[in-house]
């Protein structure tokens, strides 16, 4: 009996999709881009967007951009600032080598960039003294690694709106950092400076990604 094949699709973790959300509890894949949450003041907002992100001096993982996928932590800093003053950036991270630490005194906790890792992941709830929040954080080493998407939170509309044409400028000047591009077709983030190769589907003639996750050819 003839097999008619006029299509596919796969079952995926979404780990290359860009801006994946995952929740607090999962561990972020190695290579994956993720959405994830930056809380700053309003001045420092306007110079992230305009420059990109700067590697903070130090902290409890060392230098690093700091992150998380909990909004309500990303919220709650700057620490010494108000919440009249306090902006949360939404920000696509391209997490590269992942080191988890859960403890306190951790061997890596501040040197963990030195042994290949890009980024260090502190998961929820994982009773470190140095985290009494217990929610999840993220930090990324190198500052190209994070770009600023849209702003999750401002004190007012006025701040927000204002940040939000700061961010839609700078995108469309090309700015912001070296998130990858990613391919119309599969919307799977590319490699830099490799596209994915675009071809017509033998059956059908429709134009297609071999990394779609699905295609179906069209019923006649």
């Amino acid at each position: 009996m003839p097999v008619h094949f006029s299509g596919w699709e796969v079952v995926d973790d979404g780990a290359s999709f860009t801006g994946v959300l995952l929740k607090p509890s999962q561990r972020p894949q190695d290579q994956a881009v993720y959405t994830m949450y930056h809380g700053t003041n309003v001045a420092s907002a306007r110079l992230i967007i305009a420059n990109g992100f700067k590697q903070s001096s130090g902290g409890m993982l060392g230098k690093g951009v700091y992150v998380s996928r909990s909004m309500l932590k990303a919220s709650s800093y700057p620490k010494n600032s108000s919440s009249a003053d306090r902006v949360v950036l939404e920000v696509l991270a391209r997490v590269g080598h992942v080191k988890r630490i859960d403890e306190d005194n951790h061997p890596m906790q501040s040197t963990w960039s030195a042994h290949g890792y890009d980024t260090a992941w502190v998961p929820p709830k994982c009773n470190m003294k140095a985290v009494p929040s217990g929610l999840e954080e993220d930090c990324v080493h190198d500052p190209k690694r994070v770009k600023v998407v849209c702003i999750a939170k401002a004190p007012n509309a006025t701040i927000e709106r204002e940040l939000q044409q700061l961010v839609a400028g700078r995108s469309t000047s090309g700015g912001g950092g070296s998130a990858p591009d990613v391919c119309a077709l599969c919307r799977r983030m590319t490699q830099q400076g490799s596209q994915h190769i675009e071809q017509q589907c033998w059956k059908c003639g429709k134009k297609i990604c071999i990394l779609m996750s699905k295609h179906f050819c069209p019923s006649k």
